[in-house]
């Protein structure tokens, strides 16, 4: 890594000019929440030196040149929502937050599309496309207080991918300041290019460290007029991972396809207060599909309910939507009340081995004699596999889970998959990162992180070392 330099008070001063005096802080009480993300161990959390708000992308491209000049580390920021520590600022250095750049810029209906700064809440997105007749496909868990912004650096998934893809899917271009401070537009509003190369593509998923996206324009679709919620519940894991492929083999493409097993439908219970359907026994799937028309939701709806009851399902109802998804995403705040320290894996395989991955895992669980908690978007093949850490010490705790990794990973690699399937690599997972990547993928990834970031000034340390 580079060897950067301490943050001065002369620094500070022209940070002051660049952005104004309370858009600065040096503040340790203020700079806490900037000292992690939602990844709970204490490990993964290091203070930040300087934070600044800026509001324009001229403002970001002078902190980048200043910090070339200086060699000074700058982690941008977006909502904190992260759980692989990539907004984490490990050198210290300047935190760059895009928070101030929260405004919906432009909404086009006939052209159908949104120009929005980086800081709105992809909550606010998708209502703001909804008052305008629109719909925004984009709907990771964390809708509610996530930021675009960060939903495009992490190329976030969530749960309406099967259908409608990740983040990147519904991006037309964006505006980005590179790690040298310059200011490109990437992308266009096209439906196709050959162009050179697909540089857009490059920076969306990159989790801040090939630039700092100012702009984002968005697509938008036409907001579906029938949609249906379908709970399944299932006494096995079998069973309900097994309905997947028999859904898609039916020709139904469902918007999206979760899943949940017993333990983690009982942990969601007793967090929400709330009492769920066969708890006791139950492994739900929830399925969402959209239809042309009122009998087109009945007939999907039929297929599905024989579909789910001829394998195995004890019961298939029509659910209430508020509640059945408040349930899903409810699940990360379920887990961490029973564990403040868990380790939330995020894999991926292809979706006809998820099955596969569920009952090897499950072993390879209780061989280290962990508690887990899982859910999945079982549509697209992400698996969310929490450890929970509970009573156990520091010193099992890490023993064990540095073996449970070696062997799930493994797993992981031996069915086709990888290590994350929409939470990304940031610095907690760098080490298997190294671990497990093809060396010559890592070696070309490296080649363009020096190539656009000479003096590894942004984000480093970040999904791989760079010498």
């Amino acid at each position: 890594m580079a060897d950067y330099r301490r943050v001065t008070s002369v620094l500070v001063e022209e940070l002051v000019k660049i952005v104004g005096a309370k858009n600065v802080t040096v503040d340790p009480e203020k700079m806490e929440t900037y000292s992690h993300d939602e990844e709970t161990d204490p490990r993964y959390q290091h203070m930040p030196e300087v934070v600044v708000f800026p509001d324009t992308a001229a403002q970001i491209a002078e902190i980048m040149q200043l910090a070339n000049r200086e060699l000074i580390p700058v982690v941008a920021r977006g909502g904190g929502t992260g759980l692989a520590a990539a907004a984490v600022p490990l050198f210290g250095g300047i935190v760059v937050s895009t928070e101030r750049m929260n405004q919906v810029l432009e909404i086009d209906e006939e052209a159908m599309y949104m120009v929005v700064q980086p800081g709105v809440r992809t909550d606010d997105v998708q209502k703001a496309a909804k008052e305008k007749g629109m719909f925004y496909a984009g709907d990771p868990c964390s809708g509610d207080s996530c930021v675009i912004g960060g939903n495009v650096a992490t190329n976030a998934g969530g749960n309406r991918a099967i259908k409608y893809g990740t983040t990147r899917n519904q991006v037309y271009g964006f505006e980005v300041v590179t790690p040298l401070g310059k200011i490109v537009r990437l992308g266009g509003r096209l439906e196709k290019s050959t162009t050179g190369y697909s540089l857009d593509h490059l920076v969306m998923g990159s989790e801040g460290t090939l630039g700092i996206i100012t702009e984002i324009t968005l697509r938008l679709k036409p907001m579906p007029q029938n949609v249906i919620d379908l709970l399944a519940i299932f006494p096995t894991i079998d069973q309900a991972i097994g309905i997947v492929a028999k859904v898609i083999k039916a020709g139904i493409t469902p918007t999206c396809v979760e899943f949940m097993d017993n333990a983690t439908v009982k942990s969601v219970e007793h967090f929400l207060k709330a009492k769920q359907p066969h708890s006791d026994v139950g492994n739900y799937i929830i399925i969402q599909v959209e239809g042309q028309s009122d009998e087109d939701i009945e007939d999907k709806s039929v297929l599905l309910d024989e579909l789910c009851m001829t394998n195995g399902a004890l019961e298939v109802l029509v659910a209430d939507p508020a509640k059945i998804w408040h349930a899903r995403k409810s699940f990360l705040e379920a887990a961490r009340e029973e564990s403040l320290i868990q380790s939330k894996e995020d894999m991926v395989v292809p979706v006809n081995r998820i099955a596969a991955l569920m009952h090897e895992a499950a072993e390879i669980s209780r061989k280290y004699s962990f508690i887990t908690r899982i859910a999945s978007h079982a549509g697209d093949g992400n698996v969310h596999f929490h450890v929970l850490k509970g009573d156990m010490s520091e010193q099992e705790w890490d023993s064990k889970l540095k073996a449970f990794q070696k062997e799930i990973y493994v797993l992981v690699y031996k069915l086709g998959g990888k290590l994350s399937g929409e939470h990304g690599i940031g610095y907690k997972r760098r080490q298997l990162m190294e671990e497990y990547a093809d060396p010559v993928e890592l070696e070309m990834m490296r080649a363009i992180k020096k190539a656009l970031d000479p003096n590894l000034i942004l984000n480093p340390g970040k999904i791989f070392l760079v010498e």
